[in-house]
Formats: structure tokens, sequence, C-alpha cells
């Protein structure tokens, strides 16, 4: 091979090089901002291979109604009970994020469940707690027989997030101050067609991104 094309071959692999290795960090960018959302939430369980069970129950205001109302929609689902104070002493930051949400589209919703004794019941502990209006709806299941039997909620306060088409992505164990900016960023990188794959289990990352959420330094304790 002459020198001329030697050089020539050098240059075009040092080109070929250069081309992947921006590649690659772009790509690495792209997921680190798309997981920076969940990273920071730093939920107990992450996936999507789970559809969230669909369940219909009288809500507090009146009526019925089915979870599956709100497909479409990114979902937020708080389980409370009057009888968890972890559950009583979020519920304002839950009215909150109700609020905050509204104020920023339809894309994104904020349910509650509750497994007190009756609606009557609930409607106390609601109004006892939030004397200015219950912003969001609430669900009511006596008995807690729906929760325990299709979602295997035991402890509360217990909030999960459901993306539009009903796929169950993250689940927080234990009362959050959900005024904050994290859980809206959370769910809103739900309704993009685009989101972050990594994975939690037991409040840890796993998988080949996550290494991610120690880079950002953003996992919650």
């Amino acid at each position: 091979m002459k020198p001329a094309q030697l050089a020539q071959l050098v240059f075009i692999l040092i080109a070929a090089l250069g081309v992947y290795s921006f590649g690659a960090t772009a790509r690495d960018g792209e997921q680190r901002k798309l997981c920076t959302p969940m990273c920071a939430l730093g939920p107990d369980y992450a996936a999507r291979n789970r559809m969230a069970p669909d369940f219909e129950l009288p809500m507090v205001g009146g009526g019925t109604g089915r979870l599956s109302d709100y497909r479409g929609k990114v979902v937020i689902l708080n389980f409370w009970s009057k009888t968890c104070r972890p559950c009583l002493e979020e519920l304002p930051s839950l009215a909150e994020l109700s609020n905050i949400l509204k104020s920023r589209g339809k894309d994104v919703v904020l349910l509650t469940l509750s497994t007190d004794e009756s609606v009557d019941d609930a409607k106390a502990t609601l109004e006892s707690v939030l004397p200015d209006g219950v912003p969001f709806p609430v669900f009511v299941d006596s008995g807690a027989d729906m929760t325990l039997d299709k979602y295997g909620t035991k402890l509360y306060p217990e909030t999960w997030f459901i993306d539009k088409q009903g796929v169950i992505r993250a689940r927080v164990d234990g009362a959050r101050d959900w005024s904050q900016s994290i859980a809206v960023g959370f769910a809103e990188s739900l309704a993009t067609p685009q989101a972050c794959t990594l994975e939690f289990e037991n409040g840890k990352p796993r998988g080949s991104q996550a290494g991610i959420c120690n880079d950002l330094g953003l996992l919650t304790e």
C-alpha cells in the first residue's frame, strides 16, 4: 500500500471513530436527560411490564368511577387511610400537587384511593385535613379488598405512577412532600413518546443504565 493510500485509510478510520464517539456521547446525553426525572424521584419500584389493574369503586362526591376512565392520561394514584398518620400529613402536599398539575395541562391527573370504612368516613377525614376543599378525585375501597387483592398494598401511603397506556411505571412507598417539582417532572416525562427505560427494585436502580442515577447524584435517600 502506498503512503498516500495508507494516510487516506488512517484518516477514514479516525473520522469514523470520531463519528461513532460523537454518536455514543449524544445517545448517552439523551438517556441522561430522559432518566433525570426518574433518578430524582428515586422510586422503590420502576419497570414497564405490568398493567395497572382496573377497578370500579364508589367515589367521594357521589357515584362510582373506574381507573380506566382516565386512560389516555398519566395517572398518579395515591393509596391512603385515616389510620395512617403519614398519609394525613402528606394530603396537603397532594392537594398542592393536584392544583399544580391542573394549571399545567390535561396530560397528568392525580387520583387518591381511601381504604376507610365508607364514603362518608373518608369524606369527613378529608374535610378535616383539607378544609379548603379536595382538588382531586377520591375512590373508596371499604375493607381494602380490591387494594390488597389487585395491588398488593398493605402499608400506606403508597403512590403509583401509571402511563397513558395503563402501564405501571413506578411506585413510591411512604410519604413524600409532593409539592416539590420532582413528581411533576417525572409524571410529565411519562407523557412523552420517549421515556427512560431505567428500572428500580427495592429503591435501587438496576440494569445497564443503573449508573446514570449515581453519576447524576440525584437519588433520594
